[in-house]
């Protein structure tokens, strides 16, 4: 049993039904409940002897359910994927309807529950970006329709954007529902069919959308919501011919992994895969003498702790220069004593709760006992875990004197702030060094008053963040504003969010139709 915090068996005694009557109510309906979640391969529910726990019940498949689900999905392929694009956008489009209104009080209690969010991360998360990632790749994949190609004198073309010839395999991480949402329903939007393997410990959540892509007209069979084990499902996919791409978000190791092993199958395949992922980062926040201070710390305090740290864009490494750092440090350790660390249901005022598994809270532990052990690093504030009652980790700032440390180059995903303070007259060398430190290239943030400056950093860390901020958090992304991405170890920066990201997912046909019959198969110039 995953208890990285307690809820089913609790009242909700802090909660207030005045402020937030419908997720009060959803909330409490979910408590001591139990909820048993199957396979779903068409509209046939599978229940399995292999049973695994989150915080409620669900079974996973084996390799025989994953290959039934892989044939019936290329089956119903041809027929979905020559529906018309604005019939398939429909679907999206009244998900999103759904989400918004009946179903959002249950999505985000659940999102709740089994990830252990606050009710402003779940809103967030599984509200406000998944509505936004089903209407706005809707209405791109109806307006990229509309882009056709130059016609000339006595023809036309056509461009048609086909899905892709076999089926799409989307691997979710558990930090974000609205990621699932997006893995799985964007490809299944233009034309594909698709498997949706969903995280273990954001699987409550992750049926319940699977669920409303149902009830708003999804046909069975397009999206196969197949809870699995993870290396059988990798083995599984990747050996079978009708792979046509992998929709992934997750850490390096396994986007490694897949990746390997489908150049390893590139003989089985009736077409090379497309291979999509996003892997993390090793975000970081740079300060210059220039910086609005509280503008900083109050940045940074959000974007380094809000969901412990479990975001991908999550700052984790800061630079700050020695004139600003007695100002910066002391308005990082106030904020630091308010911190609540808690129970996010029973009490609304909780910043964060628990991590979301052993895991996690050991690979953490391990960082903070490298912190206690360094001679280069030194706790000042936090530092302390505990996983008595369940998986939580103090908000924990840690100063270093060597900014090539292991802690400033490695990802954690937790709530760990390492901060380097550098010569302010250096501050050129540290945008040179923050760019070669780590492996990672997803989000980092300038925080910078002088125009200069700020134009400098942009040319050095050109290459060091997909999304990048100027005077700003480096968390927060917004569908459709800021779409979202990194390269080198962070994946392949394909922008979800944004209006190219529907092309990813499919295999465009050009067609050239001639109007006047050619009579001579000679050419002019032969005369």
């Amino acid at each position: 049993m995953i208890t990285h915090f307690i809820i089913c068996s609790t009242l909700l005694n802090n909660s207030s039904d005045k402020n937030q009557p419908e997720i009060t109510t959803a909330l409490d309906n979910l408590k001591g409940k139990t909820e048993e979640i199957p396979c779903v391969v068409g509209d046939e529910h599978v229940w399995t002897k292999e049973i695994r726990y989150q915080l409620s019940i669900f079974t996973f498949s084996q390799p025989d359910l994953l290959n039934k689900a892989i044939l019936a999905s290329v089956a119903a392929r041809r027929e979905w994927d020559l529906k018309p694009i604005q019939d398939r956008a429909q679907v999206l489009f009244k998900a999103a309807d759904i989400i918004s209104g009946p179903k959002r009080a249950e999505i985000l209690a659940k999102t709740m529950i089994g990830q252990g969010k606050t009710v402003v991360q779940a809103e967030i998360d599984a509200a406000a970006e998944l509505i936004d990632f089903f209407r706005f790749n809707a209405k791109h994949s109806i307006e990229v329709e509309c882009q056709q190609p130059l016609d000339s004198d006595g023809s036309t073309n056509t461009m048609l954007y086909r899905g892709l010839e076999g089926f799409v395999a989307a691997v979710a991480p558990f930090n974000f529902t609205a990621i699932g949402g997006n893995l799985a329903g964007t490809p299944a939007l233009m034309g594909n069919v698709v498997l949706w393997k969903p995280s273990d410990t954001a699987m409550s959540a992750s049926y319940a959308v699977y669920n409303v892509l149902r009830e708003s007209g999804l046909p069975p069979n397009i999206i196969q919501f197949v809870p699995a084990d993870g290396p059988v499902f990798g083995d599984t996919i990747t050996s079978s011919e009708h792979l046509a791409g992998i929709n992934f978000t997750g850490s390096v190791p396994t986007f490694k992994r897949l990746w390997k092993q489908v150049a390893q199958n590139l003989d089985t395949y009736k077409n090379f895969p497309r291979v999509a992922g996003e892997c993390g980062g090793k975000n970081f926040h740079f300060v210059h003498k220039s910086a609005d201070v509280q503008s900083v710390v109050t940045g940074t305090i959000r974007s380094a702790f809000e969901y412990g740290g479990q975001k991908c864009s999550a700052c984790s490494r800061m630079y700050v220069p020695d004139s600003l750092w007695p100002q910066i440090k002391q308005g990082l350790l106030d904020i630091h004593k308010k911190l609540k660390v808690g129970n996010p249901v029973e009490d609304w005022s909780t910043f964060f709760s628990a991590v979301i598994d052993d895991k996690s809270f050991a690979r953490i532990k391990k960082w903070l006992d490298h912190a206690k052990s360094s001679p280069n690093l030194n706790i000042i504030a936090g530092g302390n875990c505990d996983d008595k009652k369940g998986y939580f980790v103090e908000p924990t700032i840690i100063e270093t004197t060597d900014p090539q440390d292991a802690i400033m180059a490695e990802e954690i995903f937790g709530p760990v702030l390492s901060v380097y303070v550098y010569p302010e007259k250096d501050y050129l060398d540290v945008l040179h060094l923050i760019d070669n430190t780590s492996p990672y290239a997803l989000t980092g943030a300038v925080f910078s008053l002088d125009k200069n400056v700020v134009e400098e950093a942009a040319k050095v860390l050109r290459n060091a963040a997909g999304n990048y901020y100027v005077n700003d958090k480096s968390t927060g992304s917004i569908v459709a504003q800021q779409p979202f991405g990194g390269a080198r170890a962070s994946g392949t920066n394909d922008k979800p969010g944004g209006p190219h990201y529907v092309l990813r997912w499919t295999s465009p046909q050009v067609v050239k139709t001639t109007h006047i019959p050619l009579r001579d198969w000679k050419y002019p110039y032969m005369g």
